[in-house]
């Protein structure tokens, strides 16, 4: 949907957007790697939009102003999320056993070790 026509001519190694102020700037593209001078952006045009929620606001191809409406995950009919609680203390008691199995694991692959050397 085309809010305001611009008609912005776009060079190459250019990123145009629409700015805080509503209008169209642009601003050096970072290329390759390393360190690059870090540019101010210059205003292009001045198109003056007042952005609404829930709309991506972009430059086409033709130079104009335009917007569409957000993508949001799900899409569909949302689950009813479940309060945060406690966690019951079956689940941190085996949490705490896988833990001490592992350590002595651990300690059991070591020992082994430096017996293997002697």
């Amino acid at each position: 949907m085309k809010i305001a026509e611009t008609g912005v001519k776009r060079e190459s190694g250019y990123l145009y957007y629409l700015d805080k102020q509503g209008d169209v700037s642009r601003v050096v593209m970072a290329r390759g790697g390393g360190r690059h001078a870090r540019t101010r952006p210059e205003k292009v045009a001045r198109a003056g939009v007042k952005r609404e929620d829930g709309f991506l606001y972009f430059i086409d191809k033709s130079g104009d102003v335009c917007r569409t409406k957000m993508a949001r995950r799900g899409g569909g009919t949302r689950k009813a999320r479940r309060a945060p609680g406690r966690r019951t203390t079956a689940r941190k008691t085996t949490a705490r056993a896988k833990k001490t199995t592992r350590r002595g694991a651990t300690a059991r692959r070591r020992a082994a070790r430096t017996t293997r050397r002697r």
